[in-house]
């Protein structure tokens, strides 16, 4: 007879489905080392991995510094501040990443550049800087600037969200202290809201993983520009977008895997506490 108030033991469930999707992942593994056909697909294909690793990467670290920046406005004393950053998160958040990165490789940079000439310009007759050209900016940094953008938005509303769910008590008592606004942030702040933050900020970084795959319609070379243009002059395009699909999914699955083992090991480290 159960006690009662008391809580009754949980069991956990198997992961099936990860020993299912691991089966998976091993009988296309064999079929690439054994099918001509499969093994050039993937070397072909695989060639682009180091580009989607370096725009996840670069991109994402980008996204989270600007994201960090429009979350500190967006709780700023200033009305201006606070104003201009829920004008930018809404309105990158309205628009989608495919669109954005349109706009930013085709219109924004061109604007950019222009702007940069006009105000260099004495400085480029005195012969201290060169004219820039639109095509100086490669369409990879296009892509990167335009993913970074489009992510900040909803990287700093993680960050917002993460630094108000700190208690309030407790940065008073830093006040009453004597530690300054970013002693504060750095050493009271940051390191409880990091908690809450980890997790949606996992998230966003395998979803920047996903869409890093919008870059190859800028002809950029990765994973899955190199899938297209395989799959163009072959007509493999089954075996060529199952490989594609494969990558991804080692890459994507793999990674929440250990974001998920972060934040386990993270919550039993504050349970010893």
């Amino acid at each position: 007879m159960a006690v009662s108030g008391s809580r009754p033991a949980t069991k956990r469930d198997f992961p099936w489905w990860l020993a299912a999707a691991g089966a998976i992942a091993l009988g296309v593994a064999v079929l690439i080392a054994t099918s001509d056909l499969y093994a050039q697909v993937f070397t072909i294909v695989s060639r682009g991995i180091g580009i989607t690793v370096f725009v996840t990467v670069v991109g994402f670290a980008l996204a989270t510094t600007v994201g960090l920046g429009i979350a500190l406005m967006s709780l700023s004393g200033s009305l201006a501040l606070r104003q201009i950053a829920r004008f930018y998160v809404e309105i990158i958040r309205g628009v989608p990443v495919l669109v954005l990165l349109f706009w930013i490789a085709f219109a924004g940079v061109p604007i950019v550049v222009t702007g940069w000439n006009a105000v260099t310009a004495p400085l480029q007759e005195a012969g201290i800087l060169g004219e820039l050209k639109v095509r100086d900016i490669s369409l990879l940094w296009r892509a990167i600037i335009a993913l970074s953008i489009g992510y900040s938005a909803f990287i700093a509303e993680v960050f917002r969200a993460g630094i108000q769910s700190v208690d309030e008590g407790q940065v008073e008592a830093a006040k009453a202290l004597g530690l300054s606004r970013f002693q504060r942030f750095r050493l009271i702040i940051l390191p409880q809201a990091i908690r809450t933050i980890l997790p949606p900020l996992g998230n966003d970084f395998v979803a920047m993983v996903k869409d890093s795959s919008l870059v190859s319609v800028l002809g950029v070379a990765d994973i899955t520009q190199m899938g297209k243009i395989y799959a163009s002059g072959s007509f493999r395009f089954f075996e060529t977008y199952s490989i594609v699909a494969y990558i991804y999914l080692i890459l994507t699955v793999g990674l929440s895997l250990a974001l998920r083992a972060l934040e386990q090991r993270m919550r039993r480290s504050q349970a010893q506490r």
